[in-house]
């Protein structure tokens, strides 16, 4: 239980009154010690309240006020005073106590799950580029050049699908390797990704290296 908490629950204001001092009467009233008082003009009970000055409040408030200290002081006299247990909280300095929390390592099953979403991401994005350039580069007659971003698509499109499907349904095996395999290819396509979004795609055929 917390200290206001626990004094409230264990102690009266006329228990208190009455271990420091204030006489006390069999009706609860007593002489108000915070105005100048001849006849008994406070009632004590669990709180207090004087019908003269209109003094009034709990058994903390009556202490704070008798030893003019304040709420927390007086209920921690009271604690000890009265042998009360209570929660005690320890403050930690910032600089020196307090420690934050252990990044959790992350796990290989973590680390392959990003990859396995990385690299699907990727791979789609490159996809529906390579869609594209198949339509928008095609040779318009059979005697035509082929364009170097019409070949990059014919010659990656099935391959790109093929990894595509591994990360979707192949074995935890299949997908594991193919991570580990195409690291360098997938973050070269990331740049072509990057150079096409900003309108400075290449066209030389094979910039991605195949893995």
């Amino acid at each position: 239980m917390k200290l206001f908490e626990a004094v409230k629950e264990a102690v009266t204001a006329r228990s208190a009154a009455e271990y420091y001092g204030i006489k006390v009467g069999r009706n609860g009233m007593a002489v108000c010690p915070f105005h100048p008082d001849k006849n008994p003009s406070m009632k004590l009970d669990k709180r207090y309240h004087c019908f003269a000055c209109q003094a009034d409040g709990d058994v903390i408030d009556f202490v704070a006020k008798y030893f003019n200290l304040s709420v927390k002081e007086s209920a921690e006299k009271l604690a000890e005073d009265f042998s009360v247990p209570y929660e005690k909280y320890q403050s930690y300095n910032k600089t020196k106590d307090y420690q934050k929390p252990k990044q959790k390592k992350q796990t290989l099953d973590q680390f392959f799950h990003e990859q396995q979403i990385r690299f699907f991401r990727v791979y789609s994005d490159y996809f529906h580029l390579l869609k594209k350039w198949k339509v928008e580069y095609a040779p318009r007659i059979e005697d035509d050049d082929w364009h170097p971003l019409f070949v990059e698509a014919m010659e990656k499109y099935t391959l790109i699908e093929y990894k595509m499907d591994v990360l979707l349904s192949g074995s935890l095996e299949d997908r594991a390797r193919l991570i580990l395999d195409c690291q360098e290819e997938v973050k070269n396509i990331e740049q072509r990704i990057k150079e096409e979004s900003s309108g400075r795609c290449g066209c030389t055929s094979g910039s991605v290296t195949e893995s």
